[in-house]
């Protein structure tokens, strides 16, 4: 009964808003669709994208052989994965920033490029340590990159992973390092800088691994990467060793706080993002985030395996790539990741004409509309060619690959397995049409073997039914988020 009440309560208010505001259609979403097709860069590890004001994206990421730093750059996300690369800096034949060159990243600060690294020493390949490169050119590709030297840090240990950005006018480094007082392993560290290449005052350690999903294999907190949204500083990190068991955790603070007190900072108690069997992606981290290029979508970037068994240590495995995926933000206002999609073009969400809170999702394979999807592999879909072909397409479940969005004989649609019978194929296969309810952006799907029936929503669950009415057609409209 209470359900029921809510659910009239809710299209009052829904109606009242259209009425009073003057306007016939529900405003289509801030942040449309973006979609990719992964791999973006084979056998390129730990990557950082910097989106710049000259229209280009800069692309770095560490190579197999960590001999040196390679960048390329074009006006589009997807573009990167054609883009012609360019090494920009070799390693030193002896001494210091002679060994293992990783997790180079790439930042425009005051006018200027700067490049951040950790480099071993040729006599002690081990003697990571972060370092950092300058070029005032114009293009940083092309410019002539001046070694402003290592980066001062109170302990002289193995650390790494270096990245910048600033809160509230403060520009700080974060970094991984190990302190033989804490232990083995490596912690998440933060410290003001004072210019580029320097650091100010005592660093904070702020994330120590502890948890079980941070201690398998290593003690691994590492990899720091910042967003900031709604007044809250989110960081994530990579834990565990590098094989299918490194995930992501997530830190939060709010941008008001003093971030140089640990106590600011909240741990998440569980991966936010990890392995995923069902799409076979394997060990997803050390990410960085930038954005669509019309600004309006966060993206994720981070590097896995299409694969789970390595033969031998997981850092001779070269096999690391680069991939993207749309980040989604919850009701709440916390970043939420999803799983590593599959190979191949990324998935997406539909969000309801009319209950503009309400996204597509399944449960218990029943395909409903709902809001705050916090599960958000139940409400993506890849769009995908028609499995009845004929310019159709067919709505692949992201977390259950092989399964479909498909009306049965009773006009209800469920995620079903397809089964590659003939009736399968056109119960699952839909003609994308402009939204009836929305024309400009929003989306409708007939079906295609019952022409003039439209997938919709009723009472909150999605059947298929013709769309002959008002009503009818916004119920049947839908937008790619």
């Amino acid at each position: 009964m209470r359900r029921t009440i809510a659910r009239v309560v809710t299209a009052l208010l829904v109606t009242l808003a259209a009425l009073t505001s003057g306007i016939a259609e529900a405003a289509a979403p801030a942040s449309p669709a973006v979609t990719f097709t992964n791999p973006i860069a084979e056998q390129r590890a730990d990557p950082h994208i910097f989106k710049h004001t000259d229209g280009y994206y800069y692309f770095t990421a560490t190579v197999p052989a960590y001999d040196r730093i390679v960048m390329r750059r074009a006006t589009t996300l997807q573009g990167l994965s054609t883009a012609a690369e360019t090494t920009i800096w070799t390693k030193h034949a002896s001494g210091d920033m002679g060994a293992h060159i990783w997790a180079p990243e790439i930042h425009f600060i005051d006018g200027k490029w700067y490049v951040y690294f950790a480099a071993g020493a040729t006599n002690d390949i081990w003697k990571i340590r972060p370092y950092v490169l300058e070029t005032s050119a114009a293009n940083p590709l092309t410019g002539t990159w001046t070694e402003k030297g290592r980066i001062a840090l109170p302990l002289d240990t193995f650390s790494l992973d270096a990245t910048t950005f600033t809160v509230g006018g403060t520009r700080y480094l974060s970094w991984a390092q190990n302190d033989p007082a804490v232990g083995t392993g490596t912690s998440i560290y933060l410290a003001p800088m004072s210019n580029p290449w320097t650091i100010s005052g005592t660093p904070a350690r702020i994330s120590t691994p502890t948890l079980s999903w941070e201690t398998v294999g290593h003690r691994v907190n590492e990899g720091p990467a910042v967003i900031q949204r709604n007044g809250k500083v989110f960081m994530t990190f990579s834990a565990s060793a590098t094989d299918a068991n490194y995930c992501l955790g997530l830190l939060t603070a709010n941008a008001t706080a003093d971030l140089m007190n640990p106590a600011s900072w909240t741990k998440t108690q569980t991966p936010v993002f990890k392995s995923n069997d069902a799409t076979g992606q394997y060990g997803p981290g050390h990410n960085t985030f930038t954005t669509s290029e019309d600004g309006k979508s966060d993206v994720l970037v981070y590097h896995d395996r299409n694969y789970k068994d390595i033969s031998g240590d997981p850092l001779n495995d070269p096999n690391r790539r680069t991939r993207y995926q749309k980040l989604y933000w919850n009701a709440d206002g916390t970043p939420n990741l999803g799983i590593p999609v599959a190979d191949g073009v990324t998935p997406v969400r539909f969000s309801s004409y009319n209950f503009p809170d309400r996204f597509i999702r399944h449960w218990e394979y029943r395909a409903k509309i709902e809001p705050n999807v916090t599960n958000l592999a139940d409400s993506q879909f890849r769009v995908v060619t028609g499995l009845a072909g004929t310019g159709t397409v067919s709505l692949e479940s992201a977390n259950f690959p092989g399964y479909y969005l498909r009306h049965r004989s009773n006009g209800e649609v469920w995620v079903d397995k397809s089964d590659g019978s003939t009736a399968f194929k056109g119960d699952a296969s839909f003609y994308r049409r402009a939204g009836l309810a929305d024309a400009s952006a929003g989306v409708s799907f007939e079906s295609y073997n019952v022409a003039g029936s439209y997938v919709r929503h009723y009472n909150y669950l999605l059947v298929t039914q013709p769309a002959d009415t008002t009503t009818a057609k916004a119920d049947a409209t839908f937008y790619a988020e």
